[in-house]
């Protein structure tokens, strides 16, 4: 489990296919300290295992089907990554819960300045719109937000300069994807209710 507050931005230092997926090599010497062989850390926003940990970098699996939902199969050596441990019991939840299990990406499809804050207006999957509400939080790459505005079928998040400079949700975003994790809860909730309101659903 995670909270959705990057603790450093780390560096891929290679990325090795292998028979299940890829093996991804990552520098970051404050994660890399902090992680033992098995834990768990979130790499943009994905729970993967520590697999190896060299003094400051570290090595993770990623299998076929998390490559190919989430951003992490178009990584490249010198790319750029949010890295969170799992939090610890007795940490404070100074985000939400985020569990790295991302549900689809979302296209960043406008970026504008308003006062010293960036809104990032973003297309979900169709699929998982119905997850975010305003007001609500979402993880994007990782980054625990609150949902500003709902256009269509669009969302916004607005991002302070502490978050552009501490995360990789920089100003160059503009039309690339972003790992999204909607609320874990509301996924619940959705679950409960359903037998009660879908009949097809059962009990």
């Amino acid at each position: 489990m995670f909270t959705g507050l990057v603790q450093e931005i780390g560096t891929v230092r290679a990325v090795e296919p292998t028979a299940k997926g890829a093996r991804l090599t990552i520098g970051g010497a404050g994660t890399a300290a902090e992680l033992g062989l098995g834990d768990s850390v979130a790499v943009s926003g994905v729970c993967l295992t520590a697999v190896e940990v060299d003094g400051e970098a570290f090595s993770v699996e990623a299998v076929a089907e998390t490559l190919a939902r989430t951003t992490l199969g178009g990584l490249a050596a010198g790319d750029e990554v949010n890295l969170e441990p799992a939090m610890r019991l007795g940490d404070r939840l100074g985000g939400h819960i985020v569990q790295g299990h991302v549900d689809g990406v979302a296209r960043v499809v406008d970026l504008r300045t308003e006062g010293e804050s960036t809104i990032l207006r973003l297309g979900p999957p169709p699929e998982l719109s119905r997850y975010v509400v305003h007001k609500g939080s979402v993880a994007l790459d990782g980054v625990s937000l609150t949902v500003s505005a709902l256009v269509g079928g669009d969302f916004e998040v607005a991002l302070i300069p502490h978050t552009m400079g501490a995360t990789t949700l920089g100003p160059d975003r503009a039309g690339q994807d972003l790992n999204l994790e909607v609320d874990a809860l509301a996924k619940y909730v959705e679950a409960l209710v359903a037998p009660h309101t879908d009949p097809d659903r059962g009990t």
